[in-house]
Order: C-alpha cells, then structure tokens, then sequence
C-alpha cells in the first residue's frame, strides 16, 4: 500500500496571520490531493524585515497562535503535519530556538525536533549568522509515521551527514528550508539526493521559494526524491504544492538489492 505525502513551499512575509492563512489554503490543496501527511517550510510563519523580527513573535512551548493553527489544520483534514519551523521560546531572553513540530491527525502534538546547526554564510554583500537569534538544539529528532520512522532535518542540518545516520533506518526524512539563492543553486539538490541515496530512503523537502519583502531570494526547488535518488516531483520557484507516494515495496525493494545500511562497517 503506498502512502501520498506532500511538502508545502512558500514565500513567506513578516506578517504571520497572512502566512497561517496562506498555510491553510495550501495544506488544504494538498490534502484535497490525498495526501496524508504534510510538511512546511522553515521560517514559514514569519519572514520579517530583520532577523530580530521573529523573537518578537515568539512562543511559549504548547501556546500560542502559530502552533493552535497547526493543530487546528492538522485534526481538521485529518492529516499528519510537520509544521516546518516557528520560532519558540529559548532560555536566552532575546533569542529562540527555531522548531519543528509535529502534529497527528487528531491534533495532537506527538514529536519536537530544535534545530541543531545554525547557518552562517559570508559572500560578498551576503551575509547570514542564525547563531545571532537562535539556539541550537542539542537532540536528534524521530517519530513514527503512518508508514515508518521519520527523521526530522532543518535546511542547513542537510549539510551534515552523521546527523541522519543518527536517526537510524527511516521510511522517510523530511527537510524544511529557507535555503539561500546562492547556495540553492549550487548544492541543494545534490545534497538532497545525496542524503536519499545513502540513507535508502525517501527524503521530503519543503522549501521557502522566491523573493521576499525583507530582500532576501530564496532557492525553493521542493521536492521528493526517492530512495535510488530519482527526483519524484519538484517545484522550482512561487506557492505551491509538492506531492508523491511513498512505496513501501520499493523502499524494501531499494535495500534488498543494494544493501548498504547492512555492509555499514562505521
């Protein structure tokens, strides 16, 4: 029996109930499509004019209206949400810790994954250091699935491969991002697929994509990509809407060829 998933991209702005709103109609797209889970982008309820925006609209963990429309979403379409990141509280008062969080189709929150390596890029009159605002977390993140363990990932967790082995065997890997421009074109789909054909696995990306008001152009390119590596479907630039199947028989199928997780010697 395989299983329709898909991964939301957005281009997010620093108004939050305009993204909740741009979140519900997308969600709403995905499932009308079948899909029973899905996942957002990172960043997707805000991306403010400057960095410190977000720490203004943080949450307390369990409260507040970023997470109450995630759950909301998620028990009214009877889908499991991976609701990319939001920006929740951190010890250090004017920092947050930038969160994934994981809702059943009842509603309910079942898995919490901080994200663990913080972005910093300097090119030119480009420059990124998320270690400025945000905490890293500190513990891998996992939970199961309608058809397998999921592992949790966050954009620039993609470049850091011990990370997944970490998570152990998974049916599937999830990456929301908001992956610069610069470094989108040059590495996110190699790695995306890198980490698919290594893992034996299906890998579920969901992408910020495009300009947005604060300046800053995201690479976007969502996309599902299948445990031999083969890119399923992808969405380059703009709103919309990612979708696939997971096939359990071609996962197995996949491993039972090449079975590399078992010749693993480190």
């Amino acid at each position: 029996m395989t299983h329709r998933i898909a991964a939301v991209q957005m281009v997010s702005t620093p108004d939050v109930d305009e993204n909740i709103a741009t979140m519900r109609r997308l969600v709403a797209e995905a499932a009308a499509g079948g899909a029973e889970l899905v996942v957002l982008p990172e960043y997707w309820p805000i991306m403010g004019m400057s960095e410190a925006d977000k720490v203004a609209r943080r949450e307390a963990d369990g409260a507040g209206p970023i997470q109450d429309a995630m759950a909301a979403v998620a028990r009214a379409h009877g889908i499991w949400l991976i609701g990319g990141t939001l920006p929740l509280a951190a010890p250090e008062a004017d920092k947050v810790m930038n969160t994934v969080l994981v809702y059943n189709p009842q509603g309910e929150r079942v898995a919490r994954y901080d994200k663990m390596h913080l972005f910093g890029f300097t090119k030119g009159s480009e420059s990124y250091n998320e270690s400025k605002t945000i905490v890293p977390g500190g513990a891998v993140g996992t939970f199961a699935g309608p058809f397998g363990k999921v592992g949790l990932s966050v954009c620039y967790d993609l470049r850091f491969p011990e990370l997944y082995r970490a998570m152990g065997e998974c049916a599937l890997i999830v990456v929301p991002a908001a992956f610069t421009y610069t470094t989108g074109q040059a590495h996110w789909e190699v790695l995306l697929r890198a980490r698919a054909i290594e893992n034996q696995c299906y890998v579920l990306a969901a992408a910020q994509g495009g300009t947005h008001r604060n300046g800053r152009r995201t690479w976007g390119h969502s996309m599902l990509v299948d445990p031999w590596g083969d890119v399923k479907d992808v969405l380059p630039e703009g709103e919309g809407v990612v979708a696939g199947a997971i096939d359990p028989e071609h996962l197995a199928g996949v491993r039972a060829s090449l079975p590399a997780l078992k010749h693993r010697i480190l």
